[in-house]
């Protein structure tokens, strides 16, 4: 990569066809139909788009002078998506993101066709995109992302990527094709073993925990069960389940040598320790949960690329050369000196201002009780969030769906341990799936009170109930989805840009 750290961030086809120009118009005009007649749901503008002119994505993007950000992995891509987004553009610069977590190729156009006038142009100077990991394949071979972030990975979706070693052969990908920097978590031995692929030229940076913090998150492999010890242990064969570490025992040890750019060291509720550069920093922040504490130092240490590129000599400069209009490379320069001399103070204060995204740790005021909204959609996203929000002093309901979206197979669900909730137990659960999730929970000795499949009802018999006393609901992602919605007719419910 040149010195400049602003080249070869240019997507792989850019080539208009000759009815290009009328892109934006139609995939505007299907946006505004779909909304009327409530029909295609937020990505069909993208679809159709899609098959209309197959390089409008890559057109599109070619032209912000930063590149883009892709941000991937099994666990935490859009709050961490936000966190990058929010902390760019409050140092300074114009930043494009997908914000509803339509982390589909189609979602990505969607969301461009809402922001880009009808010439085409987005006016902005980065985009920061959550991508889901098989779509971050087919997003790449379109998109050279300058900058990628890879989070983790975990067990989710086996319906769709099978093992998870396939799913960090997918991530791979990605890394292989990033142009600038390659961002990655130290903890994760998968994750931590695709700096074998980025390509030369190209940095790579990581992400940690200090030492007395690993057993807050472990790794895929770490992860067993009161029921798969118990299992074991009927079959008198205790070593089953660790039987997964010893693969990446080796490697393990190998990740914690690497440097960490942004290491975290100390979690508290709702505050943050962290050491960058040799120096502690500490922060309070608004999101919820200990889990997007370690995605806070992921989003800070990709950040900090951006900043570590254009404070390289000519950088700015050649990236405002890119954009051919005087008046636009003039504000541009100003807005890019602005955030590349932001200090690390400055870098934390930006974080202590990111709100949590739809659906994740968001709370919505029911009849005076705070009713939280988590999303789970596998075994570790679902543990952390256990351990997040202790249920004493609140109710709890579970509502699991399996469509698409969320993943046709539910057997992940025996890979979590559910025993934090057996002294309060579970005052209702819902969805496609509530028979599924009741008998799992009822194999952890935990409490049911109430079943209930239709979830619309289930919602509302669950924030009616014992008014005034918080409530946390555990939900797959579509049944997010359908609750928000439900909760929406009777509370004040941010809009998402969802559609139906």
């Amino acid at each position: 990569m040149a010195d400049s750290g602003t080249s070869n961030a240019n997507p792989v086809r850019t080539h208009a066809p000759w009815y290009g120009f009328a892109t934006p118009f139609v995939g505007k005009s299907v946006r505004w139909a779909s909304r009327l007649l409530h029909h295609g749901g937020s990505a069909f503008p993208g679809k159709v788009v899609e098959r209309f002119d197959p390089t409008f994505l890559s057109r599109t993007l070619s032209t912000l002078p930063l590149g883009v950000v892709l941000v991937s992995g099994t666990n935490g891509k859009t709050t961490t998506t936000r966190m990058v987004a929010t902390m760019l553009e409050s140092l300074g610069l114009k930043v494009f993101t997908n914000p509803t977590g339509s982390n589909f190729t189609r979602g990505v156009v969607s969301s461009i066709l809402t922001e880009v006038p009808l010439n085409g142009r987005l006016d902005a100077d980065i985009a920061v995109l959550e991508l889901d990991e098989a779509y971050a394949v087919h997003f790449v071979e379109q998109v050279q992302p300058r900058y990628a972030l890879l989070l983790n990975v975990m067990r989710d979706q086996l319906d769709r990527f099978g093992e998870i070693d396939n799913t960090a052969r997918l991530l791979g990908h990605v890394a292989a094709a990033t142009r600038g920097t390659v961002v990655l978590n130290r903890e994760d031995p998968r994750i931590a073993r695709l700096r074998d692929v980025v390509k030369d030229g190209v940095r790579t940076r990581y992400f940690g925990l200090a030492e007395g913090l690993r057993h807050y998150f472990p790794a895929d492999d770490d992860m067993t069960t009161t029921f798969q010890v118990q299992s074991a242990d009927s079959a008198q064969a205790p070593e089953a389940a660790d039987a997964q570490i010893v693969d990446v025992a080796h490697d393990v040890g190998t990740a914690h040598e690497l440097h960490a750019d942004v290491m975290l060291t100390k979690v508290g509720d709702h505050h943050a320790q962290m050491v960058i550069d040799g120096r502690e920093y500490e922060s309070d922040v608004k999101l919820e949960g200990v889990y997007n504490l370690f995605n806070a130092a992921a989003a800070l240490a990709v950040v900090r690329a951006v900043q570590a590129d254009l404070r390289k000599p000519n950088a700015v400069g050649y990236a405002a050369a890119q954009l051919g209009r005087a008046d636009s490379a003039r504000a541009f320069t100003a807005r890019a000196h602005t955030f590349a001399d932001a200090d690390t103070d400055a870098l934390f204060a930006a974080l202590a201002d990111v709100t949590p995204a739809f659906g994740r740790g968001e709370v919505i005021d029911v009849n005076g009780s705070p009713v939280e909204l988590l999303l789970v959609k596998n075994p570790m996203g679902f543990r952390l969030a256990l351990a997040s929000f202790p249920p004493e002093s609140a109710d709890t309901m579970i509502a699991i769906n399996d469509q698409y979206a969320d993943g046709r197979d539910m057997s992940w669900l025996w890979d979590v341990d559910f025993t934090s909730l057996r002294p309060t137990g579970v005052a209702m659960v819902s969805g496609v799936r509530a028979w599924d999730m009741a008998l799992r929970l009822e194999y952890d000795q935990v409490p049911v009170a109430r079943v209930e499949p239709d979830l619309n009802a289930a919602v509302r018999e669950f924030v009616n109930a014992n008014p005034g006393t918080p409530k946390h609901i555990y939900c797959t992602y579509t049944a997010m989805l359908a609750i928000r919605a439900e909760l929406a007719t009777v509370a004040d419910v941010a809009d998402a840009g969802v559609g139906k």
